[in-house]
C-alpha cells in the first residue's frame, strides 16, 4: 500500500507545481476575481489546498502550523504562496516516505474544525482522503484557469505516470 502513497504525493507535487505554473500567468486582479468556486478565486482555493493539507499533516505527525479555518489565507500572495506550497509538498513527499508500515496500518485521532467533532479513523483512509481532497480542489483551480482562456495543464495520473515512471513497472 505504500507504494501507491509516495506515487500520489509525487503526483501532488507534479499537479501543484503545473498549476503553480498556469496560475503565473494571470494578471493579480484576475487571479483573485471571484469566479464562483466553492473558495471563489484561484487565490482562495490554492490558498484552502495548503491550509487543508497543513491542518492534516498537524493532524498526522503532531507538527507544523495549522490554520484553524478551511478558507484561510496562507499567503497574500502567489509569489509567496508557491514557495510555502513547495515546502508542504516536499514535507508530504517526505512523510510517506518515511512512515513505517505499522504507523500506515495503524488508527489516528483528530478533531474537525467544522462541526466541531472527534473522529478516530485508519491513517491509510485519512491520507487517501488528502490525495483525493487536492485533486477535487485542483479540479476546480484548473476550471477557473480555463475560464481565463489559460492553457490549463493535463493532470492526469497516467501522464505523471508515463513522466515519472512510477506506477509503470
Amino acid at each position: 500500500m505504500k507504494p501507491i502513497f509516495a506515487m500520489l504525493a509525487g503526483y501532488n507535487a507534479w499537479c501543484n507545481h503545473r498549476l503553480y505554473e498556469a496560475a503565473a500567468q494571470l494578471s493579480d486582479a484576475d487571479y483573485r476575481a471571484d469566479r464562483g468556486a466553492f473558495f471563489k478565486s484561484v487565490h482562495g482555493t490554492l490558498n484552502h489546498l495548503l491550509a487543508a493539507d497543513r491542518i492534516w499533516m498537524k493532524r498526522f505527525t503532531g507538527e507544523g502550523d495549522a490554520p484553524t479555518r478551511l478558507d484561510a489565507i496562507v499567503r497574500e500572495t502567489l509569489a509567496d504562496l508557491r514557495p510555502a506550497r513547495e515546502a508542504e509538498d516536499a514535507r508530504i513527499v517526505a512523510y510517506v516516505e518515511n512512515l513505517p508500515d505499522a504507523q500506515l496500518a495503524g488508527r489516528v485521532r483528530y478533531r474537525t474544525l467544522t462541526g466541531p467533532s472527534d473522529v478516530e479513523q485508519p491513517l491509510a483512509s485519512a491520507l487517501l482522503h488528502v490525495f483525493n481532497h487536492q485533486t477535487h480542489h485542483r479540479g476546480q483551480v484548473h476550471t477557473l484557469l480555463t475560464g481565463f482562456d489559460l492553457d490549463a495543464p493535463p493532470l492526469d495520473l497516467a501522464l505523471f505516470q508515463r513522466e515519472s515512471g512510477i506506477g509503470m513497472s
